[in-house]
């Protein structure tokens, strides 16, 4: 449960009705993202108000007729995707802040230099982010939002979303320690074991993710790990 000074108004008007939830804000940020959320247990309190901050209670008839279910949680949802969101200026700056976050990450994972070939680190997207005083909508869904982002970034920056193939080559003894490292970063295209024990992959990552790949294959080889483009 969210405390109710933490909570904002999730509100849904309709056939003359108006219906308010306080709810956890990460959990409609969540929803509205698209993620499958039970707000049963992120409601600061178990009703449906006519007005949250008077505490005026709508009556389970009524939401049974509007809503046909009694299932709170199934009507809280379907106010917050329907409806619009109340939030305090703070509410709204740390959700926008988290919202950022989400969207630097994802551009520094995906996207690289094309000039170079090479990511960019977080911190100069941010800072090309700030310098072309980009707005992150805290409940717009993170993807949808990077295209939008990346638009106003290449005005400053080299950048694009891109995959690139990197081969491995490692001697037998470390396979067991790297493969599953491997596999969580990208796709494995390919992979042959070659006659002198050697094994040999190809994977295809996230062109941000190159930079993660190298240091976790050489921290766990000991640098004995080959690694190549592959054009």
């Amino acid at each position: 449960m969210v405390k109710v000074e933490d909570a904002v108004i999730a509100r849904w008007e309709t056939q003359g009705s108006r219906f308010e939830v306080l709810v956890d804000p990460a959990a409609v940020q969540e929803l509205k993202d698209g993620k499958d959320v039970d707000l049963t247990d992120k409601l600061a309190l178990e009703h449906v108000f006519k007005d949250a901050k008077k505490g005026d209670k709508i009556s389970e008839e009524h939401l049974e007729r509007t809503f046909h279910t009694r299932d709170i949680g199934a009507i809280a949802k379907q106010i917050v995707l329907r409806g619009e969101v109340q939030v305090t200026t703070e509410q709204r700056r740390q959700l926008q802040e988290t919202k950022r976050r989400q969207v630097v990450a994802t551009i520094a994972r995906n996207a690289m230099n094309p000039q170079t070939g090479a990511p960019h680190p977080p911190a100069r997207i941010e800072a090309a982010m700030a310098e072309a005083k980009v707005h992150i909508d805290p409940f717009r869904p993170v993807d949808a939002q990077v295209p939008e982002v990346l638009d106003k970034l290449r005005p400053l920056i080299p950048i694009r979303l891109d995959v690139v193939r990197v081969r491995i080559r490692l001697p037998a003894q470390h396979y067991p320690r790297v493969i599953g490292d491997v596999k969580s970063l990208g796709r494995l295209l390919q992979e042959e074991w070659q006659s002198n024990g050697a094994w040999v992959g190809i994977v295809e990552i996230p062109a941000g993710v190159q930079t993660e790949l190298y240091e976790r294959l050489s921290a766990r080889t000991k640098g004995a790990a080959e690694t190549a483009l592959v054009k």
